[in-house]
């Protein structure tokens, strides 16, 4: 499945939960209801995965988590925040490049309109 593909069903899935459920929950309601979604679809999806950071190569573990993997290529960040930041989008560039991954998208459930609160990034 190409990038696209899954990326427009992750984002098909986040806009049912937050049809189903709004904003103004705790980010962990919103990442168990889309892992059950994204299940429901028949995609491989994965949440709280452990990302090392390599420094001088050696693999040092220091507690980040990425919130959902997706078909084993696609990050997902979840927020429940009042806006997305610069710092939001560093984070998930910053875990694109830890994990190797090339595509991740940023999903801020804590507004009106789901669409606000969706930004797709590609490591380059």
């Amino acid at each position: 499945m190409a990038f696209e593909q899954i990326t427009g069903q992750i984002i098909d899935a986040a806009m049912r939960v937050h049809t189903a459920l709004g904003p103004g929950l705790l980010e962990s309601a919103y990442e168990a209801c889309l892992l059950f979604e994204l299940h429901k679809r028949n995609l491989h999806a994965i949440s709280q995965v452990e990302l090392p950071v390599v420094y001088e190569n050696v693999r040092i573990d220091v507690g980040y988590r990425i919130d959902l993997i997706v078909e084993e290529v696609v990050v997902v960040e979840l927020k429940a925040v009042k806006e997305i930041l610069p710092i939001h989008q560093a984070q998930l560039l910053s875990y694109l490049k830890l994990s190797g991954k090339k595509v991740g998208l940023l999903i801020n459930f804590n507004v009106l309109h789901l669409k606000d609160g969706i930004k797709r990034m590609v490591n380059d």
